[in-house]
């Protein structure tokens, strides 16, 4: 346990910024969204519905029979990464297994994985090799750790007619090692009750990330939640961090009970932290939803970049789901999306990249709530979002400016740096851009046209 205590965020991890991460697996081949593997056996919930009018009831039809619809057969792992190499990521994330307790590598020790079933291919192997090609650090996902609790309706049954009482698949004990043998532990998804206190399957928890660490020698690894299972867990992030040549990160989300430990990477699903966070911390989330869905609402290519600046400029870095179709193949909304930031990148990269946050966060009239599930923000061209890299000073602007830009905090008489401006540029247009520093703010005089369709950065330097 000694790696923990002197452990420190890897340099590569802060330098990164954005990484892009496939939340993909069987789950997706409904087209219904997230957590289908649980909904399917809760009657009322529309992916009940959904199972039993397509698929036939659970009792006879379960999501062991979704698996081999699974057939993967558009993936193109290499052409993939290149798109995401080119939209400014710098780590990729694979999903590992999700609270289906369906392994998406070449398990050692659990027969329900990829390379057997579904699409019979090493999706983990695959995805790391193509990172790797690229030059990006590799890391997977894990949500495995809530999967006894959480997927607890396997076994249970139908109240009312005309299948009243007839058991779902799940009951069935030849599948035990895909369904558990969960009896009385419904989930709960709050506080400690997301993991079970079944210290055997905190064991075989144990046993198949070691699997994965062990086979794919990954960067980073994700946990859906706290820290699972205590010392176990620990024992488990020492053992990454005791392998990694180049300095891993574990990421987990915050349990509520304190202060977050300093040898993790705090994430918040889909939201922000509040101001600066001393410490490098991640915000994951997604273009549409985690699975792939017909009926949900993607984000726009501004949202997902000025959420970026807003998150790079309080010291955390975005991993961002591109959402997937079953086959593997992407959706417009995903191909349009790593286009546009493509495009972005070209430009503004050095005001993301390599870069940390400057005496304060940023300025305007819009705050973003912290916290999880907190991401909706309509940004104006006056929310300006800072980062620096050496003596160099960026500001972003989260709307589409027109005519001028007004930096409050640049000020002659501001608090953060009273040296003069000695020049002001804005990134992918090529001459200096004219500015006046006021008593008020700095006054910046844009281009007939701005190179940027989205957020705008300017490259401030001093006297």
């Amino acid at each position: 346990m000694a790696s923990l205590r002197t452990h420190s965020t890897p340099d590569w991890f802060g330098d990164a910024k954005f990484g892009i991460w496939s939340h993909w697996g069987p789950q997706s081949v409904p087209r219904q969204g997230d957590w289908y593997a649980r909904f399917m056996y809760v009657p009322g919930h529309p992916h009940y519905d959904h199972h039993v009018k397509t698929y036939g009831h659970p009792s006879s039809f379960g999501y062991k029979d979704i698996i081999p619809l699974w057939k993967a057969e558009k993936f193109d792992p290499d052409a993939l990464m290149r798109k995401y190499a080119a939209a400014g990521a710098k780590y990729f994330v694979s999903m590992g297994v999700h609270h289906d307790n369906f392994d998406l590598w070449k398990s050692s020790t659990h027969r329900w994985n990829a390379a057997l079933m579904g699409p019979k291919r090493d999706i983990v192997g695959e995805w790391q090799k193509a990172a790797r090609a690229q030059g990006l650090k590799f890391g997977v996902s894990e949500h495995l750790g809530a999967s006894y609790t959480w997927w607890y309706p396997n076994r249970l049954y139908d109240q009312f007619w005309p299948k009243l009482g007839l058991a779902y698949d799940g009951a069935d004990p030849q599948y035990a090692d895909l369904y558990h043998d969960n009896r009385d532990e419904p989930f709960r998804n709050s506080g400690e009750s997301w993991y079970t206190k079944k210290h055997a399957f905190h064991r075989l928890w144990f046993s198949r990330m070691r699997d994965l660490i062990d086979q794919y020698d990954i960067d980073l690894l994700y946990s859906d939640g706290g820290l699972p299972f205590g010392q176990v867990g620990r024992s488990l992030v020492a053992h990454l961090y005791n392998r990694s040549k180049s300095g891993a990160v574990y990421t987990c989300k915050d349990s509520g009970s304190g202060e977050f430990d300093p040898a993790f990477v705090q994430d918040v699903e889909r939201g922000v932290l509040k101001g600066i966070n001393p410490r490098p911390w991640q915000t994951d989330t997604s273009n549409g939803d985690w699975f792939y869905s017909d009926d949900y609402e993607y984000k726009s290519s501004a949202q997902i970049i000025t959420m970026l600046a807003d998150i790079v400029s309080k010291n955390g870095n975005m991993l961002l789901n591109i959402v997937q179709y079953p086959d593997g193949s992407l959706p417009p909304q995903s191909e349009d999306l790593l286009a546009d930031l493509a495009q972005w990148m070209k430009i503004n990269a050095p005001a993301i990249h390599g870069t940390r946050p400057w005496k304060i966060f940023g300025e305007g009239p819009t705050e973003t709530a912290a916290g999880m599930f907190q991401e909706k923000s309509d940004y104006t061209s006056r929310d300006i979002r800072f980062t620096t890299k050496g003596d160099t000073l960026y500001a972003m602007t989260l709307g589409e400016p027109s005519d001028t830009v007004a930096i409050s905090a640049l000020a002659k008489a501001n608090p953060h740096d009273r040296r003069a401006i000695r020049r002001v540029r804005l990134l992918g247009h090529g001459a200096p851009v004219s500015f006046r520093q006021t008593d008020q703010a700095l006054v910046i005089q844009l281009p007939a046209s701005l190179p940027s369709r989205h957020a705008s950065a300017f490259e401030i330097h001093f006297a």
